[in-house]
């Protein structure tokens, strides 16, 4: 098992020969696509990856991307922590006709050389756990702008619609 950080390029083929493990933190930051949906780039994403063979011989890399990040609120603009979690169960393909041959159980990776990019990787799959809704579970809303005095102003004021209401009801005898 690779403890420390996550190496650039790998080749998935044979570190699934191998039955390689990787475990490491990720810092956020260096998953730019990532960070631009976050509120900073503050944190750490802890990563395991298993590669593997399976009973088919299909090559893998199953395992999962995880930690606390900070996204903007979507009631009251301010920073909320959420949890994020992503669990991979690729299977690696060497084409687009090879990943269309995948069981359906696999979410393909193409790898037409023998290098593959962990990091992209693991900034695709985290994208994809965000979720759709973010916001404080005790999030107060503002409801009203502007100045108290002015609120109450504007509430005292006659309903223009009064008169159609008094015309409605004349109209009604």
């Amino acid at each position: 098992m690779s403890n420390g950080p996550i190496p650039k390029k790998i080749d998935p083929r044979k570190m699934a020969e191998r039955g390689a493990q990787i475990s490491a933190d990720l810092p956020v930051s260096a998953m730019p696509d990532f960070c631009d949906m976050l509120a900073d780039q503050d944190g750490k994403i802890q990563v395991e990856l298993e590669f593997s063979i399976d009973e088919q011989r299909i090559r893998l890399i199953q395992g999962q991307a995880g930690g606390q990040v900070k996204m903007i609120c979507q009631r009251c603009l301010e920073p909320v922590e959420i949890e994020v979690a992503a669990k991979f169960n690729l299977g690696i393909a060497a084409s687009e006709e090879a990943a269309k041959q995948l069981p359906r159980y696999y979410d393909p990776v193409i790898v037409e050389a023998d290098e593959l990019e962990l990091v992209p990787l693991v900034q695709e799959e985290l994208i994809l756990s965000i979720p759709h809704d973010v916001y404080h579970e005790d999030c107060s809303i503002q409801t009203s702008f502007g100045e108290p005095e002015t609120a109450v102003k504007e509430s005292n004021k006659p309903n223009p619609f009064s008169v159609l209401a008094a015309l409605k009801k004349a109209d009604t005898k």
